[in-house]
C-alpha cells in the first residue's frame, strides 16, 4: 500500500492548530454547559459501589481533583474516576449522529490536565471543544459500525477525542499532535459485552479513554511516535474498530476548524441509553392523555435496527433486566416506569424499582418492529402503540431527541439538573451553588483550581 503524503491525522490535526484563538459563542457555551453537567454527574456518583470500587483500586496522590472527594489524587486517578462517575450512571451528553458521549471523557482528561499543568482556563476549554468535536467527528466515518463490531464508541473515540484535547491544551507542535492521536490509537478500547448481565464495564469506557488519552499526548510530548497514518493505513483504527476499510473520511474533514459539529451536543433528561429517551417521551405523553398503564394489554414500538442489538434483544432478557444497571439499556422497562412513574431519572433505576412487581408486568407487555426508513444515528425517535383491553389502540410518535438540536434543554434546565445530581449525591443545595460559581468562572480562570469542589 502507498502511504499518504499527508495523512487523515495531519490534515485534522493542521485545522485545529489553524484556528482561531478564541472560541465561537455557541462552543464556548458548550463547553461551559458539558462542564457542568459532567460536574453534577460526577457529585450524584460519589458515593455508588462502583465508584468506589475504583477509587480503591487505582487511589494514588496527586495534585488532582476527583469531584466530590476530599484530597488530591494523580492524574490517572482523578481522569479513571471523574470519567467513571459523569458515565456511571448513562446520564450525560450525547451526540445525535453517534451517538457518542463527549463530556465524561474529555472534560475528565482536561480538569486533570488543567491542574496537573496550572493550565488557565481559556487552554482548558480549547481543549475541551477540540476533545469533544473530534469525539463527534470521528462518528460520521462509519456510522453505526463500531456499535456492529462490538465496541463502545464513547470508548474507542474517547481516547483519541482526549489525545486531541490535552495535545491542544499543552500547546503541542503539529508533529506532537499526530504521534498523541497514534499512540492513543493503540490505546483504545471499550466492548459492549457490558450489555449481557448489566456488568460494570461501560460506566469505566469513559474514565479509561480519558486516562489513555492523557498519557498519549504526554508521551507524544516527549518524543515518543504514533503512526501518522491511524486513519488511512492499511491496518488503520476503522479497520480494526468497525470492520471497515477504505473508509471515506470527507465528513470527518469537511469544515474541521470552522464549523463545530459539538455545538449541537446535547443533555439528557433521563439518567438511561440515549435512544430510549423518544420512547419514554411518548409513554409519558399517552398517560398524559389518559391511558391508564393498569388498561394496557400490549404495547408495540417501532424501531431502528442499528439499536435492536442494544436496546431491544434479548427481549426477554430487556422485559426482566437483572439490575438497575442493565435496565438503563432496554427500552422496555423505560417505557414501563415512563407510564408508571412518569419519569426515568436516577432513582428510577434503583434496585427496588428495577423489582417491582408492576414495572416488571408492563414491561413485559412491551415488544417492537423495524422501521427500514428509520433516520437513526442521524436523529433518534421514538413510536409507541398501545393496545388497551378494550380494543382501543392509541398512539405517541415523536421525531426528535428532547435535549438534542430540535428542542434543546434550556440553560435552567441545566442548572436544575446539576442541582438536583449535587442533591442526590449528598451536597446541600447551597453547596451546589457554590460550585456551580467556581464552574461558570473556570474559563477565564488564570488557572484551573477546583478545590471547592472537593470533600
Amino acid at each position: 500500500m502507498t502511504l499518504p503524503k499527508d495523512s487523515v491525522s495531519e490534515r485534522l490535526v493542521a485545522a485545529f492548530s489553524g484556528m482561531p484563538p478564541n472560541l465561537p459563542g455557541a462552543v464556548a457555551s458548550m463547553c461551559d454547559a458539558v462542564l457542568m453537567d459532567v460536574a453534577g454527574l460526577c457529585v450524584a456518583a460519589r458515593n455508588s459501589d462502583y465508584l468506589q470500587a475504583a477509587l480503591r483500586a487505582s487511589a494514588e496522590p496527586g495534585a488532582c481533583t476527583l469531584i466530590g472527594h476530599a484530597g488530591g489524587f494523580n492524574v490517572a486517578t482523578a481522569a479513571l474516576c471523574n470519567g467513571t462517575a459523569a458515565h456511571g450512571e448513562d446520564y450525560d451528553d450525547t451526540f445525535e449522529g453517534g451517538p457518542v458521549h463527549a463530556g465524561a471523557v474529555i472534560i475528565s482528561a482536561l480538569l486533570a490536565a488543567g491542574e496537573q499543568h496550572n493550565l488557565p482556563g481559556s487552554d482548558v476549554a480549547r481543549g475541551v471543544a477540540v476533545g469533544c468535536e473530534v469525539m463527534c467527528r470521528l462518528c460520521l466515518v462509519a456510522p453505526k459500525r463500531v456499535h456492529k463490531a462490538g465496541f463502545h464508541p464513547t470508548a474507542v473515540f474517547g481516547a483519541l477525542g482526549a489525545a486531541a484535547g490535552v495535545a491542544s491544551a499543552l500547546r503541542l507542535d503539529d508533529a506532537q499532535w499526530v504521534n498523541a492521536l497514534g499512540i492513543a490509537g493503540s490505546m483504545a478500547s471499550g466492548i459492549i459485552e457490558y450489555l449481557a448481565e448489566g456488568a460494570w464495564t461501560k460506566r469505566m469506557h469513559a474514565g479509561w479513554a480519558a486516562q489513555a488519552g492523557y498519557r498519549a499526548a504526554r508521551m507524544a510530548q516527549a518524543g515518543f511516535t504514533g503512526p501518522r497514518t491511524l486513519f488511512d493505513g492499511e491496518h488503520g483504527f476503522f479497520h480494526a474498530f468497525a470492520n471497515s476499510d477504505g473508509c471515506d473520511f470527507t465528513a470527518m474533514l469537511d469544515g474541521v476548524g470552522r464549523q463545530w459539529l459539538s455545538a449541537d451536543i446535547a443533555f439528557k433528561a433521563y439518567a438511561c441509553g440515549t435512544m430510549a429517551h423518544p420512547y419514554i417521551d411518548c409513554a409519558r405523553k399517552l398517560v398524559a392523555e389518559g391511558v391508564h398503564p393498569g388498561d394496557v394489554a400490549a404495547i408495540e414500538c417501532s424501531t431502528a435496527e442499528g439499536i435492536v442489538h442494544r436496546l431491544w434483544e434479548p427481549l426477554a432478557a430487556k422485559q426482566n433486566p437483572p439490575n438497575g444497571y442493565a435496565a438503563k439499556f432496554s427500552i422496555p422497562y423505560a417505557i414501563a416506569v415512563g407510564m408508571l412513574r412518569d419519569d426515568a431519572g436516577l432513582i428510577d433505576y434503583e434496585e427496588a424499582v428495577v423489582h417491582d412487581p408492576a414495572v416488571r408486568a408492563l414491561a413485559g407487555k412491551v415488544s417492537y418492529v423495524i422501521d427500514p426508513d428509520n433516520p437513526y444515528p442521524s436523529r433518534f425517535t421514538g413510536h409507541v402503540r398501545v393496545t388497551l383491553k378494550s380494543g382501543v389502540v392509541r398512539e405517541a410518535s415523536q421525531d426528535h431527541f428532547r435535549g438534542g438540536r430540535d428542542e434543546p434543554m434550556s440553560a435552567e434546565a441545566l442548572e436544575a439538573k446539576f442541582i438536583a445530581n449535587c442533591i442526590y449525591g449528598g451536597w446541600e443545595a447551597a453547596r451546589a451553588r457554590s460550585a456551580l460559581a467556581v464552574l461558570r468562572a473556570l474559563r477565564a480562570a488564570p488557572r484551573v483550581d477546583l478545590g471547592m469542589l472537593r470533600g
